[in-house]
C-alpha cells in the first residue's frame, strides 16, 4: 500500500521543509510515502530550496515555469500519483501531518472513496479563525451543499484523502482556489462515498503568507453553478 502525497507550493520559504520533516515523522503502519511537490513559480528561494533538497523519503519536485494557481499544481501533481490513496497537503503548516492516520481510516477500513479533513469538526487543536473568514467558509459551504446535497462543514479544507483510481474519472479544470468546489461536486454527481475526520488547524495571517483573499470566495460561488451544470 503506497499514499501518494501532493504539495502544491508557492513563496513557502519558511515552511516547506518543515512540513517534509512533519510528513516524515508521520508514522503510517505498512504503508508506504511518495510526496510529489508542485513549485508553482515561487519567487522568494522556494524553488531553489527544493531544487538543492537532499531528503531521506522518496519526493519528486515539479517546477512551474510561470504561476499557475493551485488547482493547476494539484493536476499536475495527479499525473505523476503512483499510489493507491492520495492526500492533497498544504506546504503552509495551517494542516499537520500528524491527521493522516484518521485521514486514511474510513478509505482503509473500506467505508470511504473520499475523505475531508474538516476544521470545524473538531476534536484536535485548532487557531481561532478570523470571523469574515469562518463566515465566508460557512455559507460556501452551505451553498455547495445545497446543490450537492451533502452535509459536509468544511469543503473549503485542504485536507482531501481519496483513491486514486477515481482520478481517471473525473476531468479537473481549476486552475486556482476553485479546485476546492470543483473537485466537491464532481465528485458528489459521481456518488462516490465521501466522510468527513476532525482535524488540527493552525491558520496563518495574512502577514505569515495566508494568500487567499475575498475574490476567491466570489470565485467559488460562480464555479459551483457552473459545475452543478456542467461535467
Amino acid at each position: 500500500m503506497k499514499v501518494s502525497i501532493i504539495i502544491p507550493c508557492y513563496n513557502e520559504k519558511n515552511t516547506i521543509l518543515e512540513i517534509l520533516k512533519k510528513i516524515e515523522n508521520v508514522k503510517l503502519d505498512k504503508i508506504q510515502k511518495e510526496i510529489i511537490i508542485i513549485d508553482d513559480c515561487s519567487t522568494d528561494g522556494t524553488g531553489e530550496i527544493l531544487k538543492n533538497l537532499f531528503y531521506s523519503l522518496k519526493v519528486q519536485v515539479i517546477f512551474h515555469d510561470k504561476n499557475l494557481g493551485k488547482g493547476a499544481a494539484i493536476r499536475a501533481g495527479l499525473k505523476h500519483v503512483t499510489g493507491d490513496i492520495v492526500i492533497i497537503q498544504d506546504a503552509d503548516l495551517e494542516c499537520d501531518p500528524v491527521d493522516y492516520p484518521q485521514l486514511l481510516k474510513p478509505i482503509l477500513d473500506g467505508k470511504a472513496d473520499v475523505v475531508y479533513g474538516s476544521r470545524f469538526t473538531v476534536s484536535q487543536p485548532h487557531r481561532v479563525w478570523f470571523f469574515r473568514h469562518y463566515l465566508a467558509n460557512k455559507i460556501l459551504t452551505l451553498f455547495s451543499n445545497v446543490l450537492t446535497n451533502l452535509n459536509l462543514s468544511d469543503m473549503e479544507t485542504c485536507y482531501k484523502a481519496f483513491k486514486s483510481s477515481i482520478i481517471s474519472s473525473i476531468s479537473l479544470k481549476e486552475n486556482g482556489f476553485g479546485f476546492e468546489c470543483e473537485f466537491t461536486m464532481k465528485i458528489a454527481k459521481k456518488r462516490y462515498r465521501i466522510y468527513e475526520v476532525g482535524i488540527s488547524y493552525y491558520g496563518r495571517h495574512y502577514s505569515e503568507g495566508k494568500k487567499i483573499k475575498w475574490k476567491d470566495g466570489l470565485w467559488t460561488l460562480w464555479c459551483l453553478i457552473k459545475y452543478k451544470i456542467l461535467d
